[in-house]
């Protein structure tokens, strides 16, 4: 009885009653799930010299992280873990424009961290794989394990349509599900209905830059990689 008294008292204490500040952190703790588990599973693949996963399995596991950040933030921030989300939804009127800039450093933030996590989390395996040596390019380059690279043979053009055409593809769908004019999905099973359009874009537009189709995804672990030690080239 006393235990729960205590933790009745706490929760209590600890709880936000600020509706912007609930949504951040529920828009963080869900962006940063999404991250961490689809980074690890790139770090998985790449570490074990894909022994212990392939391209299938980091689309897979990348496809059921956004189900897994939908689960835990969608009935608070709406989970949108992505700015480009966040500015469709602004211009279907569905979201303030003042939220945008604050919803997308969220989960940039959100993004950065998961990187950082990740980096610790396959420390050893980093270097161990690497040689020593943190590279964006070459046979033991390791920096993709956080942040898309394009093909050699994709332009910028290319590339930037690449992303266009794929992140359009997820928020149409997204919003065909979500419409409850349409002829929508039963309720509570939309996240892994979202993880099944997320795993069939994987699937079929990620040759050329490697699919990130969010902005937070790739900037925010791009930015982590810069700072802990790959250098400017991240960015080249």
């Amino acid at each position: 009885v006393g235990t729960m008294s205590f933790l009745t008292r706490a929760r209590g204490l600890l709880r936000i009653r600020n509706q912007l500040v609930r949504e951040c952190l529920a828009e963080l703790l869900s962006t940063f799930v999404l991250i961490i588990i689809t980074l690890s599973s790139s770090a998985q693949k790449v570490t074990s010299f894909e022994t212990k996963g392939d391209l299938f399995t980091t689309y897979l596991a990348g496809a059921l992280a956004v189900m897994v950040g939908i689960y835990i933030g969608g009935g608070i921030s709406g989970a949108h873990m992505n700015p480009a989300f966040s500015l469709a939804m602004c211009l279907v009127e569905q979201f303030p424009w003042w939220k945008l800039p604050i919803f997308a450093v969220v989960q940039t933030l959100g993004s950065f961290i998961s990187a950082g996590a990740v980096y610790l989390l396959y420390y050893d395996a980093i270097w161990y794989y690497s040689n020593g040596t943190l590279t964006v390019s070459g046979p033991r380059e390791t920096a993709s394990i956080f942040a898309t690279y394009p093909a050699d043979y994709v332009s910028i053009g290319n590339g930037f349509l690449d992303q266009v055409i794929g992140t359009g593809v997820v928020i149409l769908g997204v919003m065909g599900i979500m419409d409850t004019r349409n002829k929508g999905v039963p309720k509570g099973m939309e996240p892994p209905i979202v993880a099944l359009l997320i795993l069939s874009v994987g699937c079929s537009m990620a040759a050329n830059c490697g699919c990130p189709l969010n902005p937070a995804r790739d900037i925010g672990p791009r930015l982590f990689t810069y700072v802990a030690g790959w250098g400017p080239e991240v960015f080249r």
